[in-house]
């Protein structure tokens, strides 16, 4: 470790180590506290950022493991001070948890801004939590490290392997099918989710943790250890310690992301498969450390990227206990070297490739070789045409529908599509193109995760488990099936979704990188002018701010003030 700083050179030191009266205060509170002044002066104070909550079953763990980062602070000579910030539990939040992302990212620059911190740890996992912290400590820019939640543990129904949210959409259509009991449904209800942790799929939660660790955002080897495992609490303990080093280091988030930084993330998210939502999350934290990453990037690193983590939903079988156990990112990472930037920045002070060196694995059906991939490229797919002129996106790797024209059926928004989707009279077969809208950023609002939606009952009952669906939400990376996501514009600015008519061609060619609708531009202009834009969901609170602030979905669905690098001012402390 280099030191760059005294300790007069702290940030903490304004709050703490200066002859005045406000010192004063903060001093004989934090004794009030039953802290010596020896515990703190001139020592680098870490605020370890926890997003637990009893209402966050992927966080459950997370009292433990902020005590073991405070372990780890402590033994390093720092000085740990807990900060609890939103929870955003993605199961149980809504309409989204989407909508509250940039919430805690504020929340996250303003604790960190506002308060005595030298640097941070970052506590977080579930999926719309880790670009949050990540954003919110990337704009407030003092030394930060991630400590991931860590994927829970494998699930089991009979002889059946369950994976998290991958496994509720298949048995749900099967009960909806008549194929499987209410008795075996509870069953599968109990044995999905057995442990404290995330989804255990390659859903947005892995990809967002393997992600940060991509960005050198966390030490080598953090994305990817099960929750319960006791080498968690070891991590945690050792990112409590670095996070020390760091402050005296000042090696901050903007230091080490750079272009390549995105890059050698895409490169990863492409290699697993991963979830559709880290387009939006990536572009994102991109715009927070002031690096443009348009949307035709995804699609170069497609073109290029073989599926080698062989994980569902994207994958065949394994879930991440398995991919932990054959080697974890690092050996996936270093069977992918050629296509990384290896002289990379990682918090760690070394450099992507040195944290790689020596990584292997071992169990090569798990994390495929380059030369035998699940699929040679495009796992995930951006996709422009007359029906998304500003990009969409689809999980090539999770459908094996990659041309198709057919007919739309409209739905207009959630609440008609659950009305009519399991009616025997509705108008569709196997080649019909579900529809649906006002689902997106505003209009959802908060862009929910409803992009996968059900195939039709009477079309169960014939067999049929994939179709072609297009809409302006998201979906759980978790999900699977031919789903065209993030329409942009989105239906409800006015976006060509919003004037598709039921019977309208779709036409959806992956090869190409297109969806386009089928119809005449004349008509499409008539359509234009009837169209009226609906009524503002919100006339005040949060959703007021989120509804004049949020960016469509191919831009970020950053709030446009938050965007950039402009500087802001420390607190004056009066």
């Amino acid at each position: 470790m280099t030191s760059k700083k005294k300790p007069e050179e702290l940030r903490s030191h304004r709050w703490y180590g200066v002859h005045d009266l406000r010192a004063f205060g903060h001093r004989s509170r934090t004794a009030q506290m039953g802290y010596d002044r020896s515990d703190y002066a001139g020592k680098p104070v870490i605020a370890i950022i926890n997003t637990w909550s009893d209402i966050n079953s992927c966080h459950t763990h997370f009292r433990q493991r902020a005590e073991e980062v405070k372990r780890g602070v402590w033994q390093a000579g720092g000085f740990p001070v807990e900060m609890p910030a939103m929870s955003l539990a993605e199961v149980m939040q809504k309409p989204s948890t989407m909508m509250y992302s940039n919430f805690l990212a504020m929340e996250t620059e303003e604790l960190l801004r506002s308060y005595p911190a030298d640097g941070a740890v970052l506590i977080g996992g579930c999926d719309k939590t880790t670009p949050a912290l990540l954003m919110g400590a990337i704009s407030m820019n003092l030394p930060a490290i991630y400590l991931p939640a860590g994927p829970m543990l494998t699930g089991h129904w009979r002889e059946n392997t369950l994976g998290s949210g991958s496994d509720t959409w298949k048995y749900w259509a099967e009960l909806r099918a008549g194929n499987i009991s209410e008795r075996d449904w509870q069953e599968i209800e109990d044995g999905i989710a057995r442990s404290p942790g995330t989804c255990m799929t390659m859903g947005t939660a892995a990809t967002m943790m393997s992600i940060a660790e991509a960005l050198g955002l966390t030490l080598p080897g953090a994305s990817s250890i099960p929750a319960p495992d006791s080498n968690h609490a070891k991590m945690a303990t050792l990112t409590g310690k670095r996070a020390v080093e760091m402050v005296w280091e000042d090696l901050k988030p903007r230091d080490l992301l750079r272009n390549e930084s995105f890059d050698n993330a895409a490169v990863t998210l492409m290699a697993m498969g991963g979830s559709t939502n880290a387009l939006i999350h990536l572009v994102a934290m991109a715009g927070r450390a002031g690096v443009r990453f348009p949307l035709e990037r995804f699609n170069e690193f497609s073109a290029k990227t073989p599926l080698i983590a062989n994980v569902r939903p994207s994958g065949e079988r394994y879930l991440m206990e398995d991919f932990y156990y054959a080697g974890g990112l690092r050996a996936l990472l270093a069977e992918l070297k050629h296509l990384l930037f290896l002289a990379a920045k990682t918090v760690n002070g070394r450099t992507l490739g040195e944290n790689i060196e020596g990584a292997r694995v071992y169990n090569d059906d798990v994390i495929r070789k380059k030369h035998n991939p699940l699929k040679a490229s495009g796992g995930l797919v951006v996709l422009r045409g007359s029906l998304a002129p500003n990009g969409a996106v689809i999980k090539a790797s999770a459908t094996n529908i990659t041309q198709h024209v057919g007919k739309a059926v409209v739905f207009e928004d959630y609440n008609d599509m659950a009305a009519r989707i399991d009616r025997d009279d509705l108008e569709c077969d196997a080649s019909s193109v579900l529809v649906l809208r006002n689902a997106g950023p505003l209009g959802g609002p908060g862009m929910p995760e409803w992009g996968m939606l059900p195939v039709p009952k009477k079309l169960l009952k014939e067999g049929v488990r994939d179709m072609v669906r297009v809409s302006d939400a998201r979906m759980s990376g978790t999900s699977y099936g031919c789903c065209v996501l993030h329409v942009a514009p989105e239906s409800y600015v006015g976006g060509p979704l919003a004037l598709v008519k039921s019977g309208d061609p779709i036409e959806l060619d992956v090869a190409k990188r297109e969806i386009n609708l089928r119809v005449p531009e004349p008509e499409m202009q008539k359509r234009k002018a009837a169209w009226q834009r609906p009524q503002q969901k919100f006339a005040r609170g949060y959703g007021a701010l989120f509804s004049r602030h949020i960016r469509q979905a191919d831009e970020g669905c950053d709030f446009d003030f938050l965007e950039g690098t402009a500087p802001v001012a420390e607190p004056e402390i009066h």
